[in-house]
């Protein structure tokens, strides 16, 4: 049996997803029974989870391959339409089928409760920060993602989550349970983004989607590394990414987003593309790249299926980045950025666990700047 259970009650809260579809799947639950806390395993007592695009994405069965248009708000708040094909079909980034019913929630933060066979004891009451990658470490460094917390397996809007232990990062900050749930799915996914595409002091990023959580998180870790960063937003967003760090703010629905950002760079180009949005931009982004100039993306809920021209990838000698799974020391360098300060978090609002809906139509419709936050 693991230690700590005997203190703890049987049954918790949770919202949990019945299926793909809406936000009317997402079922507030007072008797969720206790996640299992196998070898090697920490029971979480959850404190504060974070809303992230992973959550919309899987709910609505934007993952499927199926499908293929943007993660539009009409879409985030109703599913994807896949008529004709299996309603339980493979829904998951893996293309494997989601069991239901699933506790979503990839960004957590809280306390060990309780800690299973091999785990020591002295680690309970631990404040933790959830690295949300369970990877198998024997396999290549791209292909080590084997569940992601919230989709293949239970994750924190709940009031408890079981993860290995080695994914139970300690962290010690005065910032809230909340502050700190800000970090994890969104930066390190941007941190690694940047690791990958080499961006470094001196050069220019242009970052697409740039007031989501992501977004917002690409910003700070450009300006740590010294960096020039042009933001590309929906209009009204601009001094607050501005006083973030931007150089420069363009708004997404300007008539040329390729001219006003080829005004900034000049005819040298950007030397990084962050890319959170894809869709019909996609085209536009390659062009603003300078020879030699490095992609990175990490999403496409703008649409994922968008024409290249192989002239730029070709004659512009571009890199490519598609980022899903990083590395276990990127997340662990965000840990220690958030401990000593360098970069901040953006609660937007917070959420109690039993508002999980609401709070998921609220991202859906794109109008904060940073993150929204459920605490349990």
């Amino acid at each position: 049996m693991a230690e700590g259970m005997g203190d703890l009650p049987g049954t918790m809260r949770a919202v949990v997803l019945t299926g793909f579809g809406g936000i009317d799947r997402l079922e507030f639950r007072r008797d969720h029974p206790l996640p299992a806390v196998g070898k090697g395993d920490v029971l979480v007592r959850v404190g504060a989870c974070g809303i992230n695009n992973t959550d919309i994405n899987l709910r609505t069965r934007w993952y499927d391959r199926a499908g293929g248009e943007a993660l539009s708000e009409e879409v985030g708040l109703r599913g994807v339409d896949l008529d004709g094909t299996d309603a339980e079909a493979a829904g998951s980034w893996k293309s494997e089928a989601v069991p239901f019913p699933r506790i979503q929630g990839a960004a957590v933060v809280g306390r060990i409760a309780a800690v299973g066979a091999g785990v020591d004891a002295a680690r309970i009451g631990q404040r933790v920060i959830l690295d949300p990658q369970v990877r198998d470490l024997s396999l290549p460094p791209r292909a080590q993602l084997q569940a992601y917390l919230g989709g293949e397996r239970d994750g924190g809007f709940a009031e408890f989550v079981a993860i290995p232990a080695e994914n139970a990062c300690a962290v010690d900050s005065s910032l809230s349970d909340a502050e700190l749930a800000t970090f994890p799915t969104s930066y390190d996914t941007a941190e690694e983004m940047l690791v990958r595409a080499r961006l470094s002091a001196g050069e220019t990023v242009v970052i697409t989607g740039a007031a989501g959580g992501v977004g917002t998180a690409l910003i700070q870790l450009a300006k740590v590394r010294g960096a020039r960063v042009i933001a590309i937003a929906g209009s009204g967003k601009e001094d607050r990414l501005r006083a973030l760090g931007a150089d420069a703010v363009v708004a997404r629905d300007s008539a040329d987003v390729l001219g006003t950002v080829r005004a900034i760079t000049g005819p040298r180009g950007a030397d990084v593309v962050a890319d959170v949005v894809g869709g019909e931009m996609f085209g536009a982004l390659l062009k603003m790249l300078s020879r030699g100039g490095r992609y990175s993306t990490a999403g496409a809920i703008a649409g994922p299926l968008q024409q290249i021209d192989l002239r730029d990838l070709i004659y512009k000698d571009l890199e490519m980045y598609g980022i899903t799974c990083p590395a276990p020391e990127t997340f662990r360098r965000i840990v220690h950025l958030a401990e000593t300060g360098q970069i901040r978090p953006l609660v937007e609002k917070t959420y109690p666990l039993e508002a999980l809906p609401e709070a998921q139509a609220e991202f859906v419709r794109r109008r904060h700047v940073g993150k929204l936050v459920i605490v349990i």
